[in-house]
């Protein structure tokens, strides 16, 4: 693998030799077992991040909203006639 940046980290020396106690039963460097496990626990923060929950009553809410007829407020008519406007299409 190609290193294309560098991230250097101090640690206390319990880390250092949990981590390379680690490294060594998975077979693998210390600086590999950082990095994955850096990348995992990236992962899974963004993907939390990224996921939206709602409780049961709002999800009841929600799915009877987008049932609903959608029709369009004063504003978003507005918007589309200024659009309709100023796109020319090809």
């Amino acid at each position: 693998m190609a290193s294309q940046a560098r991230f250097d980290l101090k640690l206390e020396a319990e880390d250092k030799e949990l981590f390379s106690r680690a490294a060594a039963l998975m077979g693998t460097t210390m600086a590999g077992f950082v990095r994955a496990a850096a990348k995992e626990k990236a992962c899974a923060i963004v993907e939390q991040e990224a996921r939206v929950t709602l409780s049961q009553r709002d999800f009841r809410n929600f799915t009877v909203a987008l049932d609903k007829a959608f029709e369009p407020n004063r504003a978003l008519k507005d918007a589309m006639e200024t659009a309709r406007k100023k796109v020319r299409r090809a």
